[in-house]
């Protein structure tokens, strides 16, 4: 009991920081020092200073409303979440939980994520800076992703 109200407590009071645009950590130039550091590291982009991806953390199965909570893509209960990460291991937002069967693209919506990127990610000098998903989240200018479908042929290997 005693851990659950610290928690509570915790999160009561600075849940604004990983739930909302944090300008401490996402500020234009800190966005500004991200985007090297991931192109330094083999990326093709740069304006991106950090990543998106939803997960799911396994439940036990539920007693009620089964189907809510089975996420059929990993077969498992749960509930899923959303979170950016920046190269330096923070975690600047966070999403959720939501119903196992959420779409990583209907929490990047309902997450209000997409609007505080048009709004806020931009750098120094107002060039836009970007966040790199995988193929579940929609192309758009704040938000990079991979070609759908797209495989790697032979001569690429090399």
């Amino acid at each position: 009991m005693i851990s659950s109200l610290v928690v509570d407590t915790i999160y009561q009071e600075h849940n604004h920081r990983i739930t909302q645009w944090n300008d401490t950590l996402l500020n234009p130039a800190l966005l500004e020092t991200y985007a090297p550091a991931i192109w330094q590291n083999c990326s093709p982009l740069h304006n991106c200073f950090g990543f998106t991806d939803g997960t799911v953390g396994p439940t036990c199965r539920p007693d009620q409303n089964q189907e809510i909570a089975h996420n059929g893509h990993k077969r498992v209960y749960g509930l899923k979440y959303q979170s950016v990460a920046l190269p330096n291991g923070m975690m600047a937002n966070m999403y959720g939980p939501v119903e196992g069967t959420r779409h990583d693209s209907a929490m990047l919506a309902d997450s209000g994520l997409l609007d505080d990127l048009e709004q806020h990610a931009f750098s120094i000098t107002r060039e836009l800076m970007a966040l790199y998903g995988d193929p579940a989240y929609p192309l758009r200018v704040h938000l990079q992703v991979p070609y759908r479908g797209a495989g790697i042929t032979p001569q690429m290997e090399l």
